[in-house]
């Protein structure tokens, strides 16, 4: 190992010929910024002219998807509108005086469909939940309930959604039960419950068995017990690591509860199938479809932006 001795007078680091103090001396093509007379950062013209050229290219990337999309949409039109079948079509989805008609009624049931968005969310989030722990149960003493929990996810997830909804919907009355509510809106919420719960018990416990076993063991080597393993150290990181597709399973929850409808509850759908019935015009449908689209499209973009900005924090090595 050689160890370098500095001449007295020069400090640690110096160049040989500086002067104590002296900025270090910069390569050929290289531009720092200065300051002013004010002691104000002052950037250097190669960085104006790089900061130039970013803003120039941003300008012409916007200009060029701007026209791309205004091309493709007006080709599109172009295309509906020159079809045989066209006038016909917007008298039959496209009438206004029906739009206007079906609008006021359509908010009305879209109401029941965000409390059932609101109740349903929240079970299915702690019946998920459930699920995955007793899926990630160790031990041969818990065979049996891994063994029903797998077999309650999978069921569930292979039973169609439209199918569950009738099974609940229409069987559970025709039982005649004791105490058994009938009424559509609770059993259609209870059909979607278990739908979704089966999906989101998987999505949690993919979360689980992400965080390396590392964590537990760190965990129990500080005395934590399995329980408070689970809940102060497992259960925090796999949540944060599962929350976009937790968001994009919200997401379709909120278009399906439209579903209940099948039941007789009055929703969104229902009260667009009333008037539709009435007057064979299917243009409250498409109020009805452009209602759930205006509720959805800000829950995707939060899923988008949550899902960047976790992206973000890994990049960075930040927790997530």
């Amino acid at each position: 190992m050689t160890v370098t001795k500095e001449e007295p007078g020069e400090e640690p680091g110096q160049e040989p010929g500086e002067e104590p103090g002296q900025a270090p001396r910069q390569g050929p093509g290289e531009h720092s910024g200065g300051a002013d007379p004010s002691g104000a950062y002052v950037p250097s013209p190669r960085r104006i002219e790089r900061e130039r050229y970013r803003r120039a290219r941003a300008r012409r990337a916007t200009a060029i998807a701007a026209l791309s999309t205004l091309v493709t949409g007006a080709a599109l039109w172009l295309v509906v509108v020159s079809a045989p079948g066209w006038q016909r079509t917007k008298e039959t989805f496209f009438d206004g005086r029906y739009a206007r008609e079906a609008f006021p009624k359509v908010l009305e049931g879209l109401w029941l469909n965000v409390r059932l968005l609101l109740l349903c969310g929240v079970a299915v989030l702690v019946l998920g939940m459930l699920i995955a722990v007793a899926r990630t149960l160790r031990g041969p003493v818990f065979l049996p309930v891994r063994a029903l929990a797998a077999a309650y996810t999978d069921f569930f997830r292979g039973l169609p959604l439209i199918i569950n909804l009738m099974i609940v919907v229409l069987g559970v009355p025709a039982l005649r039960l004791q105490g058994v509510t009938v009424d559509p809106v609770l059993l259609g919420g209870t059909a979607l419950t278990l739908t979704y719960s089966a999906y989101v018990a998987e999505v949690f416990r993919a979360g689980i068995e992400s965080i390396h076993p590392s964590q537990r063991a760190a965990a129990r080597a500080l005395g934590l017990t399995h329980r408070q393993t689970l809940r102060y150290v497992v259960l925090p990181q796999a949540v944060r690591r599962q929350v976009p597709p937790l968001l994009n399973d919200l997401v379709s929850l909120q278009k399906d509860t439209g579903l209940v409808s099948i039941g007789g509850a009055v929703d969104a759908v229902r009260a667009a199938d009333i008037i539709v019935g009435r007057s064979l015009n299917y243009t409250p449908y498409i109020v009805a479809g452009l209602v759930f689209v205006a509720l959805t499209i800000p829950m995707t973009r939060f899923t988008d932006w949550v899902t960047a900005r976790m992206d973000r924090q890994r990049a960075q090595g930040g927790t997530i």
